[in-house]
């Protein structure tokens, strides 16, 4: 049985409203899946397949003369001269939701949206499941450590891979296929290094200069690499917030892997009792964290609202989600503990911020619900209702 995903009433609302919907995310994230469930009634293409591929591009009027009453177009970044005859098309009617298209870079399909289809049309960025959607289908894991190396992949939970055989073969197709698409890279060995190199570094603040030289690339080049990481949803630069509570500010963002699975195989971890005691459990976990409440943000069609605050005395806040009116600390701790320590950054972040500062949030790896002052602690597997209220 396929798990429902909670971005199905986005979806069908944004397809009411406007003649094309864009549904972008990584690879196997699930979006074909969701399409063809939730629009089986339309006309399926897929434009990895050579023919329809090759006819999109050379004789795009004919193509979509095929479609009189629309169609989903999969992997439509592919075809990057359909979109003026789309923008064509839909203009004719104006009638909702008569194309849905989706596509696993940001690169080319965002920018061919933006310039061709501005104003007629949506996008949704499908993310892996989230804990949520798996605890509704009764397939939530059991323990933290299972969470993490697993990861959330549709095709792990959906039907039982192996996620370290999944995760390898994931690597390697995305660098075979998407990496050689998007930029010049003459070294794809190098460049798995230089993912291996960045999932070490999750949770840290980004040094281009640092990563390029362990790498034994440029500075110019780890930034165009790490670009390329984020354009096909591998990696996520979570900045630093920008309000000046204190000139002391570090104003570097923090680089994060969207899933803790793949950022785990990455790291050489081999099963989920390794990260009982692993140094980068809680980089994994914090990772975690930060990736729920952007699903949450993205099933919305929501524009990303996550910071994080550090001065440089190294005082900090894992997450800042801010709500327009107020900023909301939140902490992620992989510790099965509730220990004290665990509250002093969002202690500090409240006496500084004063007024602007929202309840405060713990999300932590044990399974007890605790209440300090007016700061929320949160076992991990709870953490539904933490997005729920600040999201």
């Amino acid at each position: 049985m396929l798990i429902p995903r909670a971005a199905e009433a986005t979806v069908r609302r944004l397809a009411e409203d406007y003649p094309v919907l864009v549904i972008t995310g990584p690879r196997q994230s699930g979006k074909t899946t969701l399409v063809q469930a939730m629009f089986g009634d339309r006309p399926y293409v897929s434009l990895e397949d050579l023919d329809e591929r090759y006819q999109a591009n050379n004789d795009p009027r004919r193509f979509l003369g095929r479609f009189p009453e629309g169609a989903v177009l999969d992997e439509v970044q592919r075809a990057p001269d359909l979109f003026s005859y789309l923008q064509t098309r839909v203009d004719e009617t104006r009638r909702p939701g008569q194309f849905i298209l989706t596509g696993s870079q940001q690169f080319g399909l965002l920018s061919s949206v933006t310039q061709t289809l501005a104003g007629r049309s949506a996008l949704v960025s499908l993310l892996p499941f989230s804990l949520g959607e798996l605890q509704a289908a009764g397939k939530a894991p059991s323990t933290v450590e299972s969470l993490l190396f697993n990861g959330l992949y549709p095709p792990i939970h959906d039907h039982g891979l192996d996620p370290q055989i999944w995760y390898g073969n994931y690597i390697q197709t995305y660098v075979e296929r998407d990496v050689r698409q998007m930029v010049t890279v003459h070294d794809l060995a190098l460049f798995q290094q230089f993912v291996r190199l960045c999932a070490g570094r999750s949770g840290q603040l980004l040094n281009l200069t640092s990563l390029g030289n362990d790498c034994g690339i440029s500075h110019n080049t780890a930034r165009d690499w790490i670009s390329v990481l984020e354009a096909s949803y591998i990696v996520y630069r979570l900045r630093p917030h920008f309000r000046n509570f204190d000139k002391r500010l570090v104003k570097t963002p923090k680089l994060y892997f969207y899933d803790p699975g793949l950022a785990a195989r990455l790291m050489g971890i081999q099963s989920a009792d390794q990260l009982s005691i692993h140094p980068l459990r809680g980089a994994l976990f914090e990772g975690w964290v930060v990736s729920e409440l952007l699903k949450a943000r993205h099933n919305r069609a929501l524009d990303d609202n996550l910071y994080f605050w550090r001065d440089r005395s190294g005082r900090e806040v894992d997450l800042l989600v801010d709500r327009g009116t107020e900023l909301v600390p939140i902490e992620a701790k992989s510790g099965q503990t509730v220990n004290s320590s665990f509250f002093t950054g969002l202690r500090k972040w409240q006496e500084i911020a004063g007024n602007a500062a929202g309840d405060a949030w713990l999300v932590y790896g044990g399974d007890r619900r605790h209440g300090r002052g007016n700061i929320e602690a949160l076992p991990w597997r709870e953490i539904e209702q933490l997005v729920k209220s600040v999201v």
